[in-house]
């Protein structure tokens, strides 16, 4: 195998980890992890598109000390709209 072909694999972004992610038909959108807390202490790990719908329609969740930034950033545009 050259090591053009594994610079090439290793660029493969892994799928999005999304525990409401539907395998007939994905409804996922975005490619960072988000991790969402409930009142209870559960920890949720989800796509940016499930997380911007999650948060705005449970005002107690909030999201985890272990979400990025820019996870975060992506579930505001998802949530509200807006460029990246």
């Amino acid at each position: 195998m050259s090591s053009a072909n594994r610079s090439r694999n290793s660029r493969r972004l892994p799928p999005v980890r999304c525990e409401m992610r539907e395998e007939d038909q994905p409804t996922c959108a975005g490619r960072e992890e988000v991790v969402l807390v409930s009142p209870d202490g559960q920890r949720h790990r989800v796509c940016p598109g499930h997380g911007a719908n999650l948060w705005l329609t449970h005002p107690a969740w909030h999201f985890s000390a272990d979400t990025r930034p820019k996870a975060i950033a992506a579930v505001l545009r998802q949530a509200f709209g807006g460029s990246r």
